[in-house]
């Protein structure tokens, strides 16, 4: 005999009477975990009236833990929130919290999570801060917040150019990772790339601050190195950790969520559609769902603790999709149609993702970017065309509200304000040639290094 319908349970708080199935909520809040084990009174009538919360703080709880993302603007709601978190002991509504992070709310979230004890909302808040401008730091008004802050690293611009594997008898100066310093505005070396490690059509990324490679190629037969390679920059050290099951090159690789993705890519010269997650903690890969097409080289953000992919389909169309790890399903975002163009690079800021794609006719110099509002589902095209002297618009990251593009002429740096990217300032180009990728890293401190000087020309 099957079960019958799960006998929701009523919780009160501040005299507004709230339902909510009882798996939910042992799911997702350590409180109600510990509540209905105990065998009170309260849980076998369930019922529950929670007198320190408010009305509005528990309704926004809810509402995450169903799957729902409400926009948390005024300062009384993001604060309900965290005292919610922290009371209900709810992990999914702090990772919220994390994921709605800008510079509107990072102070005002950074002292309420250090008052209420959640520090990985604190943690978020405080690093986002530590890569913003003077006057976020000067808006907190706890001192241990500050010191919190004070206390972290920023993280800076890193670069690595296309190299291949090389005999240990042959030195390459050049296979080496390099870092903007902003104060003297030079590319300085950081680490020399393992002797073994090929970046030529390799997946590269961050996660929890450490840069993995994984699946470069060497030779003209375009054999896949067999292992990945991940630098830690606390020590200055290389490591090798083992690469996914499907040999693949040219493939997305994602950071997300505490584990590596190797999205699709392409093996003895046929695309693929699978996808392999890496798990660091037990240092195993295992497949998830494919996507829904085969996919070389395909761009992907991450906006909101969500992981967006763009796939080219016929008849000149863009295609956004997301990967939704609870459901192990990739489900269609939006699709974006312009003739003889499609996007070739995604970077995220806030509820947007900006999809660069080539001029028409295959004009790769001059860019144009679209905007895809998550909450709206619309596309605005930003004005104007953009530079793309050799691919810069390719390596953009973005670092709070700013994004960084780089090329051997110069780096720029832009601000991104109402959906528009406006001209910063300008510092010195990358000093090598060869296609370029760009991510972040928060470096030691009094980290340094050789300036990065262009090398002679055979």
């Amino acid at each position: 005999m099957s079960p019958g319908p799960e006998v929701p349970v009523q919780v009160w708080v501040d005299g507004q009477l709230f339902q909510a199935e009882q798996s939910l909520l042992v799911e997702h809040c350590g409180f109600f975990r510990g509540l209905f084990r105990s065998g009170m009174r309260e849980a076998r009538a369930a019922e529950v009236r929670l007198g320190a919360l408010s009305a509005a703080g528990f309704g926004t709880a809810l509402r995450v833990l169903r799957g729902e993302r409400p926009a948390l603007a005024a300062d009384d709601e993001l604060l309900q929130a965290v005292e919610c978190a922290a009371f209900l002991q709810a992990p999914a509504l702090a990772r919220f919290l994390e994921h709605s992070v800008t510079s509107d709310n990072c102070s005002l979230l950074c002292d309420a999570a250090a008052a209420f004890g959640l520090s990985d909302v604190l943690h978020s808040a405080a690093l986002f801060i530590r890569d913003g401008s003077h006057e976020l730091v000067a808006q907190l008004e706890l001192p241990e917040a500050r010191a919190y802050v004070a206390a972290l690293r920023p993280s800076t611009y890193v670069a690595v150019s296309t190299h291949t594997p090389t005999p240990g008898f042959l030195e390459d100066a050049s296979r080496t990772m390099c870092f903007l310093d902003e104060e003297e505005d030079a590319w300085r070396t950081l680490a020399a790339l393992p002797l073994e490690a090929s970046t030529l059509l390799a997946g590269v990324a961050t996660l929890g601050n450490k840069l993995y490679i994984v699946g470069g190629v060497c030779g003209a037969s375009k054999e896949v190195v067999e292992l990945g390679f991940c630098y830690d920059p606390e020590g200055g050290t290389w490591c090798e950790f083992p690469s996914p099951h499907q040999p693949r090159y040219d493939m997305a690789l994602a950071g997300f969520e505490g584990r590596l993705y190797a999205i699709g890519g392409e093996f003895q010269r046929t695309p693929m559609s699978s996808v392999e997650c890496y798990d660091p903690a037990t240092g195993c890969w295992s497949f998830v769902a494919d996507l829904p097409q085969p996919a070389t080289g395909a761009p992907c953000a991450q906006a909101r603790g969500r992981l967006f992919v763009c796939l080219w389909r016929p008849a000149d169309i863009t295609a956004v999709v997301e990967y939704v790890v609870q459901m192990d399903k990739w489900l269609p975002v939006a699709e974006l149609c312009r003739s003889q163009s499609y996007g070739h690079f995604m970077v995220a800021h806030r509820d947007s993702l900006y999809v660069v794609r080539n001029g028409p006719s295959d004009d790769f110099l001059h860019c144009a970017i679209d905007c895809l509002n998550l909450v709206t589902g619309q596309w605005t095209s930003l004005p104007g065309q953009f530079v793309n002297s050799k691919g810069a618009l390719f390596t953009s990251v973005v670092r709070g509200d700013t994004v960084y593009t780089v090329n051997r002429v110069s780096t720029l740096v832009y601000a991104i304000e109402d959906g528009t990217w406006r001209l910063l300032r300008e510092k010195a180009g990358f000093p090598r040639p060869g296609s370029l990728q760009t991510f972040l890293l928060r470096l030691p401190p009094g980290t340094t290094g050789p300036v990065a000087t262009a090398l002679p020309e055979l």
